[in-house]
């Protein structure tokens, strides 16, 4: 691994994605939030899409120089179409927008449609949280998760968001509907390492936790058993249903033509309803009796969603944020 100075990665990234088409504005904003995830720990979805996102781009699943924009209205919800730009730009506007709403309202919502991946979904749950507002987010993705009691994919892993804000502890949960998004199935491999817990079936049909086996098979574990299974479901039809963009069963199973996704973006303004120091007491007395609860392993205490972000985000912006230097050099020849 290399430690790269965070704003050093922003700006490669950013040459990366304005050779791509993207105009320098877009270009910067886009750029940052890719090298943030890879800063607070999520090389999953940081640098390492980036050569996805060029290959979509050169095929023409995304186009570059689309922005998104709002449909139509109802009070404090709106419904917008991401006209297949760049995933990430779309859903900060969309989180954006809602956060303005529930500025105004107590409570708004944006339905965004026909967009593309949005990189890490955690990104727009600590953009609202940041702002002093809670979230929910999620997204549907393509069918890469098997039902609970089927062998073959018709569900998205579909990532949900909550977020929580608090001025020194805020709360982001950025979660997937499969115990490992292949995503971190492909880094396990990578690393020649098992998963903690089983994650899915190999070949037999046996639970297991060797990465490469699930993705041989692509039986992913839906998180809960059966209650992921159906929540991932449930997400999938309420956001293709309020967005007018496309559910699972109708998205392409190649990931390099994943777009026309339906992505769901509720912020609430939680000072319409008590003081900030109302809020605070609550949030920092639940953290508080977390951290008190009696740890299994004395060397790794609980923690609550979010605070180990925070952690490897202050080492990072300090030693440099490290990433795969093979993935590096790919962002480094997309640049020049």
């Amino acid at each position: 691994m290399l430690r790269v100075p965070f704003d050093d990665l922003a700006n490669t990234v950013e040459q990366a994605l304005i050779r791509l088409g993207l105009t320098p504005t877009r270009a910067a904003l886009s750029a940052r939030l890719t090298a943030e995830t890879d800063r607070d720990g999520v090389r999953t979805h940081g640098i390492a899409r980036l050569p996805r996102f060029a290959e979509m781009v050169r095929n023409g699943s995304v186009n570059p120089l689309a922005e998104p924009e709002p449909v139509t209205s109802f009070g404090a919800l709106e419904r917008w179409t991401g006209h297949r730009g760049p995933g990430n730009l779309a859903a900060h506007a969309a989180m954006s927008r809602a956060i303005e709403l529930a500025k105004t309202h107590g409570l708004g919502a944006v339905a965004l449609g026909d967009t593309a991946h949005w990189q890490r979904g955690g990104t727009y749950g600590w953009q609202a949280a940041d702002a002093g507002l809670a979230a929910m987010c999620w997204t549907n993705t393509l069918p890469n998760l098997p039902p609970w009691g089927a062998m073959s994919p018709a569900l998205g892993n579909n990532p949900l968001i909550l977020a929580i804000p608090d001025a020194a502890n805020p709360i982001v949960l950025d979660i997937a509907m499969s115990q490992f998004s292949y995503g971190t199935l492909a880094s396990y491999r990578e690393r020649g390492a098992q998963l903690p817990v089983p994650g899915g079936y190999d070949e037999s049909g046996h639970l297991t936790t060797d990465p490469a086996a699930i993705e041989r098979t692509q039986r992913a574990l839906p998180i809960g058993f059966w209650k992921g299974s159906g929540l991932s479901f449930a997400l999938d039809v309420l956001a293709a249903m309020l967005s007018g963009g496309r559910a699972a069963y109708q998205l392409p199973l190649d990931p390099l033509q994943e777009t026309g996704l339906s992505q769901i973006f509720l912020a609430i303004a939680p000072t319409s309803v008590a003081t900030i120091d109302e809020l605070s007491t609550i949030a920092n007395g639940a953290i508080d009796f977390l951290h008190a609860a009696t740890p299994i392993d004395p060397t790794h205490p609980p923690h609550y969603p979010g605070e180990g972000t925070l952690r490897t985000r202050e080492e990072n912006l300090r030693l440099g944020v490290p990433v795969d230097e093979a993935q590096y050099q790919r962002v480094l020849d997309l640049a020049k």
